[in-house]
C-alpha cells in the first residue's frame, strides 16, 4: 500500500465568510465570560468576550475612518501586548490584509519587507523598530482611542481571498511573505479536534508572546473561536514561573515550545496541576526526555504537532489518537497527506518527503511576489513540505527531518534528528545537536555540536555514541560551544552549526580540525 492518508476533505467553508467573524463569533452568546486574561504574579487583566469584539469592531471602524479600505495591506510593527490580537482581528474584521511581523526585526529587515508589501499602512508601537518611511503610520495610542468607536460591520465575502499575510525564513534563505485566505480559520478546526481536544470550558495558557504567530493562532484564535478562555502570561513573567500560573489560574490545556517545557523542568521536579488536563507542544521536535520528565513530574500528557507557515500544524498527536513512541503523530481528519518519492507517493514504511493536497483549506494562496518558487513546491497535486517522513499502515508519520538537513555520511543518508535523539541524555550535556561538515574538499563528516558547563572527555563521548548508534551514524568530532543558535522561534539552525566548523578551521589555515577540544 502507498504511503497516503485520505478519509474525505474537511466540512467546506461557508459562504460568505470573515475570519474575524468565525474568531468572535460566541461574543453575543457569551458577553460577560472571560476571553482573555493577562497573568501577572500579582494579578490579571481581565478581558471579557463583549469588552474584546467591540474593541476589535470599533479598531475596524477607524482603520476605516483613516482611509483604509477592504484589500490594502497593513503591516503590524507591535510588541508584546494585547493591541497585537485587536489590530489584527480590526484588519480583517474590516476586509484589510494585515501582516503580523516579530518587534526583534531590525529597521532594515523591515525596509526590505516594505518594498515587498508596498503596504497602504503602517500600525506601529513606538517602542518597536521601524524606519522612516513616506507609508502611512499609525501609532499604538490612536489605534487604542480606536476601540471606543461605533462597532464596524464585518465585511464578509469569498472564503478564498486574502486574509492575512505571515513571514516565513523560506528554503532559500530569503523570508517569504506566506499569502492566507479567510478560509485558514475553518480548516484549523481539524487541529481542535485531532490535537488539543479543545471544547469551550477549556481555559488555554499559551506561554508565548502576543506577537508571535504560534501564540496568535492555538494561544488566542483557537480558544476564542470556541468559546473558550485564552490564558497568556504578562511579558515580564519567568518560565519558571508558569507552574504557578497553571495551578492559580486553573489552566486546563499549556501551551508551549519545547525549550519552555525544558526550563521548567530544569526548576521543578515535581508539579501539581489538579486542572490540566494536558500539555500541546509545536515548534520544533519534542525529545523523548522532555516528554518523559514532564509525565513523571506528575503534569501529564504532551501532544506534540508538526506543521509550518504555510499551512499550520496538520499532524499531531492528540488526546483520542496518542502517537505512538518516535512518531509525530497522524494527519488530522479532513486532512490529505502524502509522503512522496520522485514518482509520486512511497510505500508504507519508506522515507519520502511529506506533502499535503493542494486542496487542503489551510494550505496558502501562496508567496506574495514569488509565485514561481510557490509553483516549485509543488509536485502535481500535491504541496512539498521540505520536511522527511514516513507513514505506518496507521498513518503514523514518524519525522526524519528537513530535506537540507538530511545528513550524508559516506554514502548513507542520515537523519540529525536520530542521532541527536540517540545522545540527548549524555552526561555533562545540555543540548546537542548535530549536522554534517566539510573536512576537505567533498568530504563531510558528521559533527556533534554541544552546551554545558565545560568542554567534556572527547574520548568518552565517542564512546558513547559508539554504543549506541552505528558506526556510520556516529560524530567524529564533539564541538563543545557556549550556546546553541536558533532563530527566534527556538529552532536550531543547522547552517550556523558549519558555519562554526568552518571558523574553526580558518584558525588552522589548511585543515579542518577533527577534534572538539
Amino acid at each position: 500500500m502507498l504511503s497516503v492518508f485520505d478519509h474525505g476533505p474537511f466540512a467546506p467553508c461557508p459562504a460568505p465568510f470573515n475570519m474575524a467573524a468565525h474568531v468572535l463569533g460566541h461574543a453575543e452568546r457569551l458577553p460577560d465570560k472571560v476571553a482573555l486574561s493577562i497573568l501577572g504574579l500579582s494579578g490579571a487583566e481581565r478581558w471579557s468576550y463583549s469588552r474584546l469584539a467591540n474593541a476589535v469592531r470599533g479598531t475596524a471602524t477607524g482603520l476605516m475612518q483613516n482611509g483604509f479600505a477592504p484589500g490594502d495591506i497593513l503591516l503590524m510593527r507591535i510588541g508584546n501586548s494585547v493591541d497585537f490580537p485587536i489590530v489584527y482581528l480590526a484588519a480583517i474584521a474590516a476586509g484589510m490584509v494585515p501582516v503580523p511581523t516579530s518587534s526583534q526585526l531590525t529597521e532594515r529587515e523591515v525596509v526590505k519587507m516594505i518594498e515587498g508589501l508596498t503596504p497602504a499602512g503602517i500600525l506601529r508601537d513606538p517602542q518597536v523598530a521601524c524606519p522612516a518611511t513616506k507609508v502611512p503610520l499609525i501609532e499604538t495610542p490612536a489605534l487604542r482611542e480606536m476601540r471606543d468607536l461605533p462597532p464596524a460591520d464585518y465585511h464578509m465575502g469569498d472564503p478564498e481571498r486574502l486574509g492575512y499575510i505571515v513571514y516565513t525564513s523560506g528554503t532559500s534563505g530569503k523570508p517569504r511573505a506566506v499569502m492566507h485566505a479567510h478560509r485558514a480559520i475553518w480548516a484549523r478546526q481539524m487541529m481542535h479536534r485531532d490535537w488539543y481536544g479543545l471544547t469551550e470550558s477549556d481555559r488555554l495558557l499559551h506561554a508565548g508572546a502576543f506577537n508571535w504567530t504560534y501564540t496568535l493562532g492555538t494561544g488566542l484564535m483557537d480558544p476564542w473561536s470556541v468559546g473558550a478562555t485564552a490564558l497568556i502570561p504578562a511579558e515580564e513573567v519567568p518560565a519558571e514561573a508558569l507552574p504557578l500560573l497553571l495551578k492559580r489560574h486553573e489552566t486546563t490545556i499549556f501551551a508551549a515550545a519545547p525549550g519552555v517545557y525544558r526550563k521548567i523542568m530544569n526548576q521543578n521536579e515535581h508539579i501539581v496541576l489538579p486542572k490540566l488536563r494536558h500539555g500541546l507542544t509545536a515548534g520544533e521536535k519534542v525529545s523523548d526526555h522532555i516528554r518523559d520528565a514532564w509525565r513523571q513530574a506528575g503534569a501529564g500528557e504532551l501532544y506534540e504537532a508538526f506543521g509550518m507557515s504555510e499551512c499550520s500544524t496538520f499532524i499531531s498527536g492528540s488526546p483520542t489518537t496518542p502517537a505512538k513512541p518516535g512518531a509525530l503523530g497522524k494527519p488530522q481528519e479532513g486532512r490529505r497527506v502524502a509522503i512522496l518519492g520522485p514518482d509520486g507517493p512511497v510505500p508504507l514504511g519508506e522515507e519520502g518527503v511529506i506533502a499535503v493536497h493542494r486542496e487542503d483549506p489551510g494550505l496558502m494562496l501562496g508567496y506574495l511576489g514569488a509565485e514561481q518558487e510557490a509553483q516549485d513546491r509543488m509536485q502535481g497535486d500535491w504541496f512539498l513540505t521540505g520536511d522527511h517522513g514516513r507513514m505506518d499502515e496507521d498513518g503514523q508519520i514518524t519525522y526524519m527531518a528537513r530535506a537540507d538537513d538530511m545528513m550524508n555520511a559516506g554514502g548513507y543518508r542520515v537523519s540529525p534528528i536520530e542521532v541527536e535523539s540517540a545522545l540527548h541524555d549524555l552526561p555533562g550535556v545540555t543540548e546537542i545537536g548535530v549536522t554534517d561538515c566539510e573536512v576537505k574538499a567533498d568530504a563531510r563528516l558528521i559533527i556533534a555540536f554541544y552546551t554545558g558547563p565545560e568542554p567534556l572527555d572527547e574520548a568518552q563521548l565517542k564512546a558513547i555514541a559508539a554504543d549506541r548508534l552505528a558506526r556510520y551514524k556516529q560524530p567524529r568530532a564533539f564541538v563543545h560551544i557556549p550556546e546553541m543558535p536558533k532563530n527566534p522561534n527556538g529552532k536550531l539552525l543547522r547552517r550556523a552549526l558549519r558555519d562554526i566548523w568552518a571558523a574553526r578551521a580558518h584558525q588552522r589555515p589548511g585543515t579542518r580540525p577533527l577534534t572538539g577540544k
